[in-house]
């Protein structure tokens, strides 16, 4: 598991209330935090929350939270940011250093729930704190898993996964005996077009995508919960947090979204961590860590359920574990390319300029068309980023 000591464990067991940074305010995971720290608002001094776009969201909420900064990402949303929190004792800012001002303040837990590639920096700079990081963006371990990593032993960080699955692993995860573990079982529900043929899937519309049957996510994760390609960018997260050989990771479907995850022991023993399907679960296990705080997840009922399924994902309808897998073998800059030209794929697909079995064509077309290379620094991850962007787009053109 990537988790420093020092700095982050005094943090975590510190007297009064704990100080906590949101980045990503008003998205899912960001709002989930939010309704958690006001049910025990006694416990949490919010530091400071971001948001893209949102103003008006994120101005509420810095009312409500008394937070005492706010950046706004667009700077172009500066002045509105300010209009909106006027008569507000709270500091200001705007564009991604704004976001990165955030990240850097002083905080016992930054939750760092920024979608997609735009969440690496944000992240990286939270990490330098050496504080706990709740980490909810899945794509700054896909695209720079080595330098995350390096980063977390340097500041002496400690990174706790919010994703439910590697919550779930990390609950049962025996580090001190990392030797005796035998397997990771990561589960996915399969999204909502699990039993749909070939056929179909090239006919499913974005509005059909994002919703998904059990979980409430935003659009870009709701899609690559469609395509599976989330479950293949959580097996490289599995391997960058866990430490686990790609060929020790297995995926099974579960529909029902009840068993989170599994570690399957060299005793025959295996580990589970169940629950309802409520993101409030995992984030209120990294919020309190490491004690445990009462949350509003409904109870399990599996006399209710009755019956857990479990089957193998089919590799021609969803290709997209293919691909991460063979990113992760390919290393170096491989990971980094999945992820961007998947990014592209699905904002092209929610805009309706690509269909839905285009997405992992294109992921394929672009590292196809990009050797990978050597990642060494931030530079390098940014670069790499930006080109495999534009050789997605042109595969795109070509083959949409």
């Amino acid at each position: 598991m990537a988790e420093g000591k020092g700095v982050a464990e005094r943090k975590a067991n510190k007297d009064g209330p704990r100080h906590v940074t949101i980045l990503g305010s008003t998205g899912s995971i960001g709002t989930n935090t939010i309704d958690l720290i006001e049910r025990d608002p006694e416990a949490f001094q919010v530091e400071a929350l971001t948001a893209f776009r949102s103003v008006d969201t994120i101005a509420e909420q810095a009312r409500r939270l008394s937070a005492r900064f706010v950046a706004i990402g667009d700077p172009d949303k500066y002045s509105d940011l300010k209009l909106a929190v006027s008569g507000l004792d709270v500091e200001i800012a705007a564009g991604p250093e704004g976001i990165l001002e955030a990240a850097a303040r002083d905080a016992d837990w930054i939750m760092a729930g920024i979608v997609g590639a735009a969440g690496l920096g944000p992240s990286l700079e939270a990490v330098r704190q050496g504080t706990v990081v709740a980490f909810a963006n899945k794509e700054c371990l896909v695209c720079a898993g080595d330098l995350m990593l390096q980063e977390i032993s340097h500041s002496g960080a400690t990174l706790l996964p919010v994703d439910s699955e590697h919550n779930a692993i990390f609950q049962v995860f025996e580090f001190d005996r990392r030797e005796s573990v035998e397997k990771i079982i990561l589960t996915a529900s399969g999204g909502p077009f699990r039993t749909l043929s070939k056929q179909e899937l090239g006919n499913v519309t974005p509005a059909q995508a994002v919703v998904h049957p059990n979980w409430d996510m935003g659009s870009k994760i709701s899609v690559d919960s469609a395509t599976m390609m989330n479950k293949g960018l959580e097996l490289i997260e599995a391997y960058y947090l866990f430490g686990v050989p790609e060929e020790r990771i297995e995926i099974f479907v579960h529909p029902q979204s009840i068993v989170h995850s599994m570690v399957s022991y060299v005793d025959g023993s295996v580990l589970a961590q169940l629950g309802s399907p409520d993101m409030r679960t995992p984030i209120s296990y990294t919020l309190a860590w490491p004690n445990r705080m009462k949350a509003p997840t409904p109870s399990l009922g599996l006399k209710d359920i009755a019956t857990l399924t479990f089957e193998a994902p089919d590799p021609d309808r969803f290709p997209a574990l293919g691909l991460a897998r063979t990113a992760l073998k390919t290393g170096g800059s491989a990971p980094t390319i999945l992820n961007a030209a998947n990014e592209e794929a699905v904002a092209a697909f929610l805009a309706e300029k690509a269909g839905f079995l285009d997405i992992p064509r294109v992921v394929e077309g672009t590292l196809e068309k990009m050797p990978p290379v050597t990642i060494g620094t931030i530079d390098d991850v940014l670069a790499v980023d930006a080109e495999a962007r534009r050789v997605a787009l042109d595969v795109m053109s070509s083959r949409c």
